[in-house]
């Protein structure tokens, strides 16, 4: 991982590098490794990192979590000029919470085979009979985001666990 000074301020690698930094600390309580940062006008709003088994909500998803923060700094539920960095493609509650807050783009790293709502399976963000439409930038970091995606999930399976 190249250090964090070797990027530009305001890029969105230096913002996917802080969502990768925050995918990490799920795993300090057997979280699967997502994390989200919010930005508007090159200043993080909100960051979330799965917490479903920490508080026990089904809904405690890296992008409800950073979502959350963002409209409560902003003081509203419209994310006008907010972009959303998020290690793992978005299902489908996520990508429906971005479009109805009305947010613009979002960036992920890596797809979800299983429940991407971001274009991979379906894809929300950009359906067309929907009001809002987002813009979607994908791949980015997107190896080291499933990289830490197959370890969790190579573990807990070495365990005998099921997520």
């Amino acid at each position: 991982m190249p250090p964090m000074t070797d990027f530009p301020l305001y890029s969105d690698d230096y913002f996917m590098r802080l969502a990768l930094d925050e995918a990490r600390k799920a795993l300090e309580h057997g979280d699967v490794p997502v994390g989200a940062v919010a930005v508007r006008a090159g200043e993080i709003i909100g960051r979330g990192f799965n917490a479903r088994e920490r508080d026990q909500d089904p809904t405690a998803h890296a992008e409800m979590i950073a979502l959350r923060q963002a409209a409560r700094v902003v003081g509203h539920w419209r994310l006008e000029g907010v972009t959303l960095y998020c290690t793992l493609e978005p299902c489908a509650m996520c990508a429906g919470a971005m479009v109805l807050a009305r947010l613009p783009r979002l960036v992920y790293a890596t797809h979800d085979p299983k429940a991407g709502a971001g274009g991979s399976i379906m894809d929300i963000c950009r359906h067309p009979q929907l009001n809002h439409q987002i813009e979607v930038v994908s791949g980015l970091y997107a190896e080291e985001a499933a990289g830490y995606l197959r370890a969790f999930f190579a573990e807990l399976r070495a365990q005998g666990q099921r997520h």
